[in-house]
C-alpha cells in the first residue's frame, strides 16, 4: 500500500553508492512483472507518475492504470504526465511569451504577484521560423537573408530577448542557429535528466508537430498546441488518454541505393493506412538496429504525417554512439547507460526477449522499399519514383482533389514561352519552379545530405547544370552541415548548381520560399499551369509551400537536385536521361546516384565530434546582431499600442465569465474531409487583397512591410483577420476554392473574417460545419485561437487530429462530433440552418449532446481536466484563477 502524499519515495535509491546524494526511482522494485511486459514508451509515462505523484495532481491510482496497461489502453482512461521540459520555436514561441506577459498583467489587475508567472519546467526557444527565401542562387544570399529577417523581425526579437530577461528558467536559440528539431537532436537533448539530486528520462512536448523528431534519440517527445505547452510551462501535468502503442517491427535491409526518405514515405504511407492517430509507434525488431539514429529521427520526425501522437524509438548503443559523435562526455554517457539499464528502459533491437506487448504488431521488410516522392497534395500519398511521370499525368486530368487538378485532355500539352536572362525558356504542366533541401526532416541527416553532395558532384563532372529560372535553395538544420558538407569537398558541387545556403531555419517547408522571378510567376499564370515544387520537407498541403506550386511533392535531397536538374516531374528516370550534356550525351540518374557504401564512407571520415563541439559551444553567442539587439528589462511588459507585431491579446477580458448555452448560431464555414490547420491558420506571406491586408495598409504600412503572418503571431487582430484566408480554402457554400463565405442574413460573399466581424456585430454565435479529420497537419495554436476571436463557439466534425481538438478545448471552443455513421450530408444539413447547443450544467467526459436540432453529437472533451479547463473559459483563464487563489 503507498501512501498518496509520500507516493514512492520508498524505491529512491543511489544510482551510484560513491555518491548518494544523486537518486533515482527503481521501478524493478515495484515488484511487479506487468512492469517488464510494457512498451518501453509506457514505461516512460509510468516513471513520471511514480515520481510525481503527490496525492493530487497525480495520485496512486494513475500509476495503477499506466501499469495495468494492457487493460486500460482501450478504456479511455485519463492519466497525467508532466515532461521533463518544454521547447518552442519562435512562431509558435512568440504568442506564447505574449500569453505570459498578458497572464502577468491579469494576474497583478486580480491582486496576485506577477512574477509568479514563471516556466516552471526548463522551456528552450529556438528562433527559426521567420528567415524567408528572399535571395538564392548568389554567394551572399545567407547575409542578405539574414540582414532582411532582422529587418522584419527586429521587434519581435526585441519581444524576445526581453522574455529571456523577464522569465527565469527561459534560454533563447538566436536566429541564425538552425532548425529547432536538429538542434534539440543534437544540442538541447538530455536522453536522462542528471537534475536537482535525480536521474529522471528526458521527456518533452513542444509548440511544433514535429517534436516527435528526438523520439528517434529514444526522448519520449510529441508535440501540442502553445496554449498546452504554457500550462506545462506553469508545472501543470498533461491529461491525456493512456494510448494504444502500435509496434512497428522492421526486418530485411534496404537496398544500397534507398535513402531515409524514401523509408519515412514508405512508413507514413503504410501507418495511414493502418490507422495510428492517437496512438503511440513503437519501433522495435532487427530492422532497427541497422538504422543510425539520424534515419531514426527522419522516420520519427514525420509522426504527424501518418498521424500518431508518437513515434518512438527506445535507447540502444546506436543512441550512446551518436551521443559520443555529437560531444556528449564519458561521464555523461556513463551515467545515462547505467540508470536507462539499471530500470529496463535499454533495448537490444536484437533481443526478442525483450519485445514487450503492444496493442497490434505491424511489419516493414526493409528490403521492399524503393525510391519515392509524395504528392501532389498530400505527404501519405507515396509514389513509386518509376511511376512519377505517369501518376502526375494521371492527376492533372482527375477530378479536383487531393490527386487530381482536373486539367481538360487537350491542355495536358499547354507549353508557355518566357524569356528570362536574356534567354528562351518554356514553363508546362509539371515544370519544376522550386527545388529546395530543407527541412528538419533530412537536413539532420548526414547520409541524405551527403549523398546530395555526392549526386552534385558527379552531376558536375557530367556536364550537367539547373536551369537558372528554377527557385533553389539549400537551408541546413545546422552549422554543423555547413561544416562537414564544406570539409567533404561536396559543398562547391552544391553551389555549381544552384544550391547555395540561403538560411538556418525552416524556410521552404514552412511556406517561407520567397516570391518566384516575376517571368516565371506570369507564365504560370498565363497558362493556367499545374507548376511543380520539389522540397526536402514533410508538409506539402495545398497552398503551403508557395502559391503558384499547386503541385508539391517531397523528396530526399537527392532527388530533390535531380529534378531540379530534369526541370520536370514529367520523367520517368528509368528509362529517361535525367539531362543530355553539351556533349550530346544522355545522362541517367543511375550514372550519378551514389551507393549508401559511398556515403557512409564519406560520413565516417568527416561527420566527428569536434564539428558538433565548435558549432555548439558558441550557439548561443554567435549572432552579433542579435547580442546588440537592445531590449527593455521591466517585469511587466509595456505594450506599443502602435505596434503591428505585438499585442496585449483579449482572452482574458471574459475571465470571470462563466460558459453559456450556444442559441440561435449560424454557420460561418462548411467543409468536407481533411481539412488542415494550414486552411484555417494564418501562414505564409499575407495576400495584398486580404482582410489583414487591409488592416496593416490602414495602419501606415506598404505592401513590402506586411511580412508573413507567422511573423505577426503575436498580433491577434492580424491573425484573426488571416484564419481562414487560405486561397486553397473549399467551402460549400461556394463550390470553390477561395478564403470567403457567404454572409447568410444577406447573402453577400465575403473574406471570412469580413463574414463573421458582421456577425460579432450583430451579436450572433457562430459554427463550423466539418467532415473527417478536421484541423490534421501542424500543431498550430491560432488554427484554435483564430476561430475563437472569429466568433466561434463550436465545431462540429466526423473526427478531429488530436492536437487541433486538444487547442479547441483550451480556447473554449467546443468540439463535438457526429454520432458514429451520421454526416451532414446523411442528416441532409446544409449549413444554412440556425443551431441552438444547450450546456448541461453537469458534463462529463465525451456526453452525448441534443443539439436542438434532429440529431445528437458527441461532446469530445475527452477528460475531466479538459472539462474544467472549459468550465474557466479555457486553459489560460484556469491557470491565472489557480495562481491568483494560491
Amino acid at each position: 500500500s503507498i501512501d498518496g502524499k509520500i507516493g514512492y519515495r520508498i524505491f529512491l535509491e543511489p544510482l551510484d553508492s560513491t555518491d548518494p546524494k544523486k537518486q533515482f526511482y527503481n521501478l524493478s522494485k515495484l515488484g511487479d512483472p506487468r512492469y517488464d511486459r510494457l512498451p518501453f514508451s509506457i514505461r516512460v509515462l509510468l516513471e513520471s507518475a511514480v515520481r510525481n505523484c503527490d496525492g493530487f495532481l497525480v495520485k496512486c491510482s494513475d500509476v495503477e492504470s499506466i501499469l495495468n496497461w494492457k487493460q486500460t489502453q482501450t478504456q479511455t482512461v485519463e492519466v497525467p504526465f508532466r515532461p521533463a521540459r518544454v521547447i518552442l520555436q519562435d512562431f509558435t514561441g512568440v504568442p506564447a511569451v505574449v500569453d505570459f506577459a498578458a497572464m502577468r498583467d491579469a494576474v497583478m489587475k486580480l491582486g496576485g504577484d506577477p512574477e509568479k508567472i514563471n516556466p516552471v519546467c526548463p522551456a528552450d526557444l529556438v528562433i527559426d521560423h521567420s528567415i524567408q527565401v528572399d535571395f538564392n542562387r548568389k554567394s551572399d544570399s545567407l547575409q542578405k537573408n539574414q540582414d532582411l529577417e532582422f529587418d522584419r523581425n527586429k521587434e519581435r526579437f526585441q519581444f524576445l530577448k526581453w522574455g529571456s530577461k523577464a522569465f527565469r528558467n527561459m534560454r533563447i536559440i538566436p536566429p541564425g542557429s538552425g532548425i529547432v528539431h536538429q538542434v534539440n537532436l543534437e544540442y538541447l537533448a538530455r536522453v536522462v535528466f542528471n537534475y536537482d539530486g535525480y536521474f529522471y528520462p528526458d521527456s518533452l512536448v513542444g509548440t511544433d508537430s514535429h517534436t516527435t523528431m528526438i523520439d528517434g534519440l529514444g526522448v519520449l517527445g510529441w508535440g501540442v498546441g502553445g496554449i498546452e505547452a504554457e500550462a506545462v510551462m506553469l508545472g501543470q501535468p498533461i491529461s491525456m488518454v493512456l494510448p494504444e502503442v502500435v509496434g512497428y517491427k522492421l526486418s530485411g535491409t534496404p537496398d544500397k541505393f534507398i535513402t531515409s526518405t524514401d523509408i519515412v514515405l514508405t512508413v507514413t504511407k503504410h501507418l495511414r493506412q493502418v490507422g495510428v492517430v492517437g496512438k503511440f509507434v513503437e519501433f522495435f525488431g532487427p530492422g532497427v538496429a541497422q538504422l543510425s539514429i539520424a534515419d531514426r529521427a527522419t522516420i520519427a520526425n514525420m509522426c504527424p504525417e501518418y498521424g500518431a501522437t508518437a513515434a518512438f524509438f527506445p535507447v540502444d548503443n546506436v543512441s550512446i554512439q551518436y551521443l559520443k559523435q555529437t560531444g556528449g562526455c564519458h561521464a555523461q554517457l556513463a551515467y545515462i547507460t547505467k540508470y536507462l539499464k539499471a530500470v529496463a528502459m535499454f533495448r537490444d533491437y536484437n533481443d526478442v526477449s525483450q519485445d514487450p506487448d503492444y496493442t497490434r504488431v505491424v511489419e516493414l521488410d526493409l528490403s521492399t522499399v524503393v525510391p519515392c516522392c509524395s504528392g501532389p497534395k498530400r505527404p501519405q500519398d507515396r509514389i513509386a519514383v518509376s511511376d512519377m511521370k505517369t501518376d502526375f499525368e494521371t492527376c492533372l486530368g482527375a477530378k479536383v482533389g487531393f490527386k487530381g487538378f482536373q486539367v481538360a485532355l487537350e491542355r495536358h500539352s499547354t507549353g508557355v514561352p518566357f524569356q528570362f536572362d536574356g534567354k528562351e525558356y518554356t514553363l508546362s504542366h509539371g515544370s519544376v519552379v522550386i527545388a529546395a533541401i530543407t527541412s528538419c526532416t533530412n537536413t539532420s541527416n548526414p547520409s541524405v545530405m551527403l549523398g546530395a553532395g555526392l549526386l552534385a558532384k558527379k552531376a558536375i563532372e557530367c556536364g550537367l547544370s539547373v536551369k537558372p529560372y528554377i527557385k533553389t535553395s539549400l537551408s541546413p538544420g545546422s552549422g554543423v552541415v555547413t561544416t562537414y558538407l564544406k570539409e567533404s569537398g561536396v559543398m562547391d558541387y552544391l553551389y555549381q548548381l544552384g544550391f547555395e545556403v540561403v538560411g538556418y531555419g525552416c524556410m521552404t517547408c514552412i511556406g517561407n520560399s520567397g516570391p518566384l522571378p516575376e517571368p516565371v510567376v506570369n507564365a504560370i499564370t498565363q497558362g493556367d499551369l499545374v507548376a511543380a515544387g520539389v522540397l526536402s520537407g514533410n508538409r506539402n498541403f495545398e497552398g503551403r509551400v508557395h502559391p503558384n506550386t499547386r503541385a508539391n511533392y517531397l523528396a530526399s535531397p537527392p532527388l530533390v537536385i535531380a529534378y531540379a536538374i530534369a526541370g520536370t516531374v514529367r520523367i520517368d528516370f528509368e528509362k529517361e536521361p535525367v539531362a543530355i550534356n553539351s556533349e550530346g550525351k544522355e545522362i541517367f540518374l543511375r550514372d550519378i546516384w551514389p551507393t549508401r557504401e559511398e556515403i557512409q564512407a564519406v560520413e565516417r571520415t568527416f561527420v566527428i565530434p569536434s564539428m558538433f563541439k565548435e558549432v555548439y559551444e558558441k550557439i548561443e553567442k554567435v549572432n552579433e546582431r542579435w547580442n546588440s539587439l537592445v531590449a527593455p528589462s521591466d517585469k511587466l511588459y509595456t505594450w506599443d499600442p502602435k505596434s503591428t507585431y505585438i499585442k496585449s491579446p483579449p482572452f482574458f477580458d471574459g475571465l470571470l465569465k462563466p460558459p453559456k448555452s450556444i442559441h440561435d448560431a449560424y454557420v460561418l464555414l462548411n467543409f468536407g474531409d481533411s481539412v488542415t490547420t494550414d486552411h484555417i491558420s494564418p501562414a505564409g506571406n499575407i495576400a495584398r487583397n486580404s482582410s489583414a491586408a487591409r488592416y496593416l495598409t490602414n495602419r501606415g504600412l506598404s505592401p513590402r512591410d506586411y511580412n508573413s503572418y507567422g511573423s505577426r503571431r503575436g498580433n491577434d487582430d492580424v491573425m484573426a483577420r488571416g484564419t481562414f484566408a487560405n486561397i486553397r480554402l473549399f467551402n460549400k457554400f461556394l463550390n470553390k476554392q477561395a478564403p470567403q463565405t457567404i454572409h447568410l442574413p444577406t447573402g453577400e460573399t465575403l473574406d471570412v473574417f469580413d463574414a463573421a466581424e458582421r456577425y460579432q456585430q450583430s451579436g450572433v454565435p457562430l459554427l463550423v460545419l466539418a467532415g473527417k479529420e478536421y484541423g490534421s497537419g501542424s500543431s498550430r495554436d491560432w488554427a484554435a485561437k483564430g476561430p475563437f476571436l472569429l466568433g466561434i463557439k463550436a465545431v462540429v466534425a466526423e473526427s478531429y487530429e488530436r492536437i487541433h481538438r486538444s487547442n479547441l478545448v483550451g480556447m473554449g471552443v467546443i468540439p463535438l462530433e457526429y454520432l458514429e455513421g451520421d454526416t451532414a450530408d446523411s442528416l441532409g444539413l446544409t449549413g444554412r440552418e440556425r443551431y441552438t447547443i444547450i450546456i448541461p450544467e453537469q458534463l462529463t467526459p465525451r456526453m452525448i449532446l441534443d443539439t436542438g436540432k434532429t440529431f445528437q453529437v458527441r461532446m469530445r472533451f475527452d477528460t475531466d481536466v479538459e472539462l474544467a479547463y472549459f468550465r474557466h473559459g479555457g486553459i489560460l483563464n484556469y491557470m491565472i484563477r489557480k495562481m491568483s487563489e494560491n
